[in-house]
């Protein structure tokens, strides 16, 4: 299947799932309500013409003036197709999201980043702790209200 077949495909049998969809220059975006995310994503893996086996990156994006403060992305790749998406949700500060990890497994370390560096939890997460920086720091570098030069630990 080609890209736009692609998009029209998870567009028609998702329409029930998607909050939005756009075709970028790039690649597919599809925008999803956190309940959703979980039955989405395992549409995505497991229909077999379209097989989104691969999850390459999970990031956040943070809007400190919006009620749901973290827009999650997820870049995934389709092997057979040759094909990467991007997935988009959101969550509130202090929130948590289902883990793709009993998805994708090689979602652990992706998650784990995440939530070191923007504070998101992920709920059934299997290992959520941080890898970046120490376990008593108590803050999240990447959120907007962290300082240029960091905070001072006495």
């Amino acid at each position: 299947m080609n890209s736009t077949e692609i998009f029209e495909t998870i567009k028609s049998d998702c329409r029930n799932l998607l909050k939005d969809a756009f075709s970028g220059i790039d690649l597919s975006t599809f925008v999803i309500e956190p309940e959703h995310l979980i039955e989405f994503m395992k549409y995505i893996k497991n229909t077999p013409e379209l097989s989104f086996d691969l999850i390459t990156d999970i990031t956040a994006v943070d809007y400190p003036n919006r009620t749901k403060r973290f827009e999650l992305v997820y870049h995934i790749f389709s092997i057979k197709n040759s094909l990467r998406i991007r997935v988009k949700t959101n969550v509130e500060d202090g929130g948590s999201i289902e883990s793709v990890t009993c998805i994708w497994k090689g979602a652990e370390w992706l998650e784990r980043e995440v939530f070191d560096m923007f504070g998101v939890n992920f709920k059934n997460h299997p290992d959520l702790r941080r890898i970046l920086m120490n376990e008593d720091y108590k803050y999240h570098p990447l959120k907007k209200e962290f300082p240029l030069q960091g905070y001072e630990e006495s």
